[in-house]
């Protein structure tokens, strides 16, 4: 059976090369695997060039088990976060401190506008109690692309820490740990890096990963237990998920062979382009304006038709080959089209039509 295209923001198509990568059996306490791991946590920490200052630190599970491990293990138990609310995402982050017990402040925005570095800046100069601040950088939520250097610049002039949801950003999108002050930048293997879910990780300032021991909640989710393990044995404290490792291997590897970040961006902004002119051909509308557009995922306005269901729409495009993601917002009715993934312009043009087709075979003219 085909599998079908994932119009998703992960699990994401992958190649064939990253599906190969997973036919071999790996020994968690091998050798072979042990420099496997290094190799990724390495090259991961390259890619935001951060080698000089930074650690990657894997971690088994989806992006959320690495955001709260972030969270539990960097910001003390008496610490106090700034969440700058514009999406499901931030939420989510709120949740997880509501969890953790750290006291946090909202400060929300519209799920149509990004989060303003001076709003951020003004409530830090305000509140001189706030120690960290955790910000989404592509909130997928939306597919909305928050100003991710200005609100560190920001974060940086109040000597606070800052904390960064990267999860649908890092690997297509420029981050440079060089230039702009983020303390841990989260993200995971199945997400722009093409690789599979199931590992997150933490790209973390070495000295403060330092200062943090005895922080955690928890002693899975603990990333100074962690990293002190790997630093001292080569090896993960707990069973590693082995396969996806070796898949992100060879991800990684694709990744710099098409070009790195520049050219994994330009195509995701090319599949995004194509898509949205196609959409809008159809008479489908987008969520957000194009200034705020990611080139990672679109929300687009569910057609104002009294047949229109998304259940039946996705079932038809699935039928077709192509998977869709249903919208996250509670306002508005929307659905989401993902433009990341092993694909190009000639799948999103493919997914275009067969959207195209369903609408037309449902009698729903725009």
């Amino acid at each position: 059976m085909t599998s079908p295209i994932l119009l998703t923001p992960g699990p994401l198509t992958t190649s064939s090369q990253t599906k190969q990568a997973m036919l071999t059996d790996w020994g968690s306490w091998d050798t072979a695997f042990n420099q496997l791991t290094a190799s990724v946590c390495q090259d991961i920490t390259h890619i935001a060039q951060g080698q000089d200052t930074h650690v990657c630190v894997p971690l088994q599970g989806s992006g959320t088990f690495a955001v709260e491990a972030a969270l539990g293990t960097l910001v003390p138990r008496q610490g106090k976060v700034l969440v700058p609310n514009n999406g499901a995402y931030c939420q989510r982050m709120v949740r997880i401190l509501g969890y953790l017990g750290r006291q946090v402040l909202v400060l929300d925005h519209r799920e149509d506008e990004p989060a303003d570095p001076s709003r951020i800046e003004a409530v830090l100069a305000a509140d001189p109690t706030i120690t960290h601040v955790a910000q989404v950088h592509c909130e997928t939520g939306t597919g909305i692309l928050n100003p991710l250097h200005e609100i560190a610049l920001a974060v940086a002039r109040q000597q606070r820490s800052l904390i960064v949801d990267a999860m649908s950003s890092f690997a297509a999108l420029p981050i440079d740990l060089r230039r702009t002050p983020i303390d841990a930048l989260i993200a995971a293997s199945g997400k722009c890096l093409e690789g599979v879910p199931g590992m997150g990780f933490v790209i973390a300032r070495q000295d403060l990963l330092a200062q943090a021991a005895g922080h955690s909640h928890s002693l899975s989710l603990d990333l100074h237990d962690q990293w002190t393990y790997l630093n001292q044995t080569g090896q993960w404290r707990f069973t590693p998920p082995t396969h996806v490792m070796a898949a992100l291997r060879s991800s990684i590897d694709q990744f710099h062979a098409e070009g790195a970040t520049a050219a994994r961006g330009a195509r995701y902004r090319n599949n995004c382009n194509t898509l949205v002119q196609g959409m809008r051909a159809l008479g489908l509308q987008t969520y957000l304006p194009d200034e705020h557009q990611a080139p990672i995922i679109v929300t687009f306005h569910a057609p104002k038709h009294p047949k229109y269901q998304f259940a039946t729409l996705y079932q038809g495009v699935r039928d077709k080959g192509f998977v869709l993601y249903p919208g996250k917002l509670t306002e508005v009715e929307t659905f989401r089209v993902g433009c990341i993934g092993a694909i190009g312009e000639s799948e999103i043009s493919q997914a275009v039509h067969a959207i195209g087709q369903t609408l037309n075979e449902q009698g729903i003219q725009l």
